[in-house]
């Protein structure tokens, strides 16, 4: 049975040469002025590991990262062991139906990461639950410009992921809405804000951004900028600054010309620690926003429906056969550890 242990408990248990890192597999009843970041800082002594929380409560959660309900009780799971990713028997060379994805968005997409990715072997093990699975073959092209237009649109390729969906209820002639049929959810995707350590900035809620100067590489999605609520960039409420690349962002913060860089959690942290600012940029607790990853298809494709039936169908039973979860805690884990 797992047991409930209390800030006090894992407090004290930090003072434990390796038993913190632990102490895990057990429910943990939230403490006054807890944040998930805290609560990993305490099992597993790295708070940047706080996403292995987050996936293991996302129902319970509801996307609360700065403000947990005090008395609730949230299960901390154990960093997974086994970096291999299980078999994948319907992926054949040459087969029928085709898959497209490309490298470097670790940790759900590269080949050389096992699995492929987490989102790889997400939709591998969908596909393999689905009604009357058919043999298909992944496909890896690195330009990633290239996948929905002309790719996709034209259906060079059957399916591709992983893909952010706009607000298309907000947006329906957003070209992506306009052209494709996205998936039920891979998984969430928290987008984050990073700040200077010796900074001021803080996000308690959208007020806090008006006026700000935020930065979010060029070709990157903005649609959370402006979605039902927020129209930070229509009505000039923010000053987003768009460079080439990821780097060039943490350098205008780390300059002072902007307040904060906004990136999903894996490339953010994976930067961090690739331009040695460990310590000099920390993450703001509460996400800017929530992004799911999908699997999409052509609207025009002749088997699209068919397609992403089958495919819901296979993540659904995936979900409930309890290997989902085991999936995305491996490549968690995996990819903090390697950031270590």
């Amino acid at each position: 049975m797992r047991g409930v242990v209390t800030g006090i408990a894992a407090a004290l248990m930090l003072a434990l040469p390796g038993a913190a890192r632990a102490l895990c597999d057990v429910t943990y009843r939230v403490q006054p002025g807890d944040t998930l970041l805290s609560v990993a800082a305490q099992h597993y002594e790295a708070s940047d590991q706080w996403t292995l929380i987050y996936y293991a409560n996302q129902s319970a959660l509801a996307g609360q990262v700065q403000s947990l309900v005090e008395g609730a009780e949230i299960y901390i799971p154990c960093p997974a062991e086994n970096p291999v990713a299980d078999a994948s028997p319907l992926v054949q060379k040459g087969a029928e139906m085709t898959l497209l994805t490309g490298g470097g968005k670790l940790p759900f997409a590269d080949p050389d990461w096992p699995g492929g990715g987490l989102a790889t072997e997400l939709v591998n093990a969908a596909l393999e639950l689905s009604p009357s699975p058919v043999p298909y073959e992944v496909v890896w092209e690195e330009d990633w410009s290239r996948h929905l237009f002309p790719l996709l649109e034209e259906k060079r390729y059957d399916m591709g992921f992983p893909w952010p969906k706009p607000d298309c209820a907000a947006t329906p002639e957003d070209a992506r809405c306009a052209s494709f049929h996205f998936s039920d959810p891979l998984l969430d995707l928290p987008i984050m804000l990073f700040r200077r350590a010796e900074g001021d900035f803080f996000y308690e809620s959208d007020a806090d951004i008006i006026g700000k100067r935020l930065c979010r590489p060029k070709g990157r999605f903005t649609h959370d900028l402006d979605r039902s609520g927020r129209r930070w960039l229509a009505q000039a409420q923010i000053e987003l600054v768009q460079p080439g690349t990821p780097e060039e962002c943490f350098a205008a913060l780390m300059a002072g010309q902007v307040d904060a860089v906004s990136l999903d959690v894996f490339e953010g942290a994976a930067k961090i620690v690739a331009m040695g600012l460990r310590g000099r940029v920390v993450p703001v607790d509460q996400p800017l926003s929530r992004e799911a990853l999908h699997v999409v298809i052509s609207k025009t494709h002749w088997r699209g429906t068919t397609h992403l039936y089958r495919l819901n169908a296979g993540l659904a039973r995936l979900r409930e056969s309890g290997r989902y979860n085991e999936i995305v805690q491996r490549h968690l884990a995996l990819f903090w550890e390697e950031l270590q």
